[in-house]
């Protein structure tokens, strides 16, 4: 008869104890709650690094053209650039909104090996290395090591999403990183099928 009122205390404490440790995580851990009008840091780093990070795939997918390519690969190359194109204009538009400065791309450095320094020109630096090897690749090796890179570079910008997801504040950059997510891991599930193929 003694174990079931021992047992009710042991889970009561223990529920206590749960409880206890999770409101600190809560609070350590809890995302700005999401606002259709306000922005935060992470809101801007985001568009910040991510409006340079399109510009690097969209560089990539110019030097597919004039390359023999699968059919497959060709319309998922085109079907980057339709997707990247119009949210790289949405993070454009949000910094110019919240006075902050545009990120330069590789798009504006295509043939220029300087640049300022700091992580953005980094990043510029390993996307240009990148792109220097596609375009050196023969015909015959150039479509799978686009393929990799560009699973690669997918990878990457999920990361950024889910970090995004983690902290940002803005409601609609908090849609199009969700956005960015599902369409660049569907689209790294169909280069990866591409190169098994």
């Amino acid at each position: 008869m003694l174990a079931r009122p021992m047992t009710s205390a042991l889970v009561a404490a223990t529920t206590l104890l749960a409880a206890g440790c999770g409101g600190d995580a809560r609070e350590e851990d809890a995302a700005p709650t999401p606002s259709r009008t306000e922005h935060n840091a992470a809101d801007v780093a985001f568009a910040t690094g991510m409006i340079p990070h399109h510009a690097g795939a969209g560089r990539m997918v110019d030097l597919t053209r004039g390359r023999p390519l699968d059919p497959a690969v060709e319309t998922l190359a085109e079907r980057i650039m339709t997707v990247q194109v119009p949210e790289t204009e949405t993070m454009v538009d949000w910094l110019a909104e919240w006075g902050e400065p545009i990120p330069e791309t590789i798009r504006d450095h295509v043939n220029s090996h300087g640049g300022h320094g700091g992580a953005a020109s980094d990043e510029m630096k390993d996307m240009a290395e990148d792109v220097e090897e596609l375009e050196q690749a023969s015909d015959a090796e150039f479509q799978e090591r686009f393929l990799e890179l560009m699973i690669e570079h997918h990878e990457d910008a999920v990361d950024m999403a889910e970090e995004h997801l983690a902290e940002g504040q803005y409601l609609p950059a908090r849609r199009l990183a969700t956005q960015i997510r599902r369409t660049q891991q569907r689209e790294i599930a169909t280069m990866e099928k591409l190169l098994a193929g």
